[in-house]
């Protein structure tokens, strides 16, 4: 003899819920999270390791994380420094910092999107319509004049 079975019944929002998740853009939203979030941390590294050191060098080897005024403390050489002595800084570098990453991300997103429409087909365009048969526009042709010479009817009384 089976032990009786128990049978619990799901909610029904938890089917609504899967039916959700399952949606082709909700995943596909969650891929393009993922790959923007390791697509970020080599644009940082870019911008950090490659075009701030060559930016600094032509403009006579400034930091530009290191540009910051200070509002309120003793001021310190370095940001580093005046954050670690609890001096309130204006962090000028910093958002310096992060345009230029804009920057980049940006242009290499254009570029991106540029390439990606060169490489998808477009559907070619309809075709014209093919002019009606010259029978269809004779008689669309007597069908007005008919209707032009019929006189209206008298009204009923």
């Amino acid at each position: 003899m089976q032990p009786p079975t128990l049978h619990v019944r799901r909610p029904a929002w938890v089917e609504d819920f899967q039916a959700f998740i399952m949606r082709g853009n909700v995943v596909d939203l969650a891929v393009g999270i993922i790959i923007g979030a390791a697509f970020t941390t080599i644009v940082n590294s870019l911008v950090k390791d490659v075009f701030n050191p060559l930016i600094g060098l032509v403009l006579g080897g400034i930091d530009f994380s290191n540009i910051f005024v200070t509002l309120k403390g003793q001021p310190q050489p370095t940001l580093a420094a005046a954050q670690a002595a609890g001096a309130v800084t204006l962090n000028v570098g910093v958002f310096l910092n992060a345009v230029i990453q804009f920057l980049i991300v940006a242009f290499v997103v254009f570029w991106i999107v540029r390439v990606l429409n060169r490489l998808y087909r477009h559907p070619p365009a309809p075709a014209e319509p093919a002019p009606p048969p010259p029978q269809e526009v004779l008689l669309t042709e007597i069908r007005d004049l008919l209707a032009a010479r019929a006189t209206p009817l008298p009204p009923a009384r």
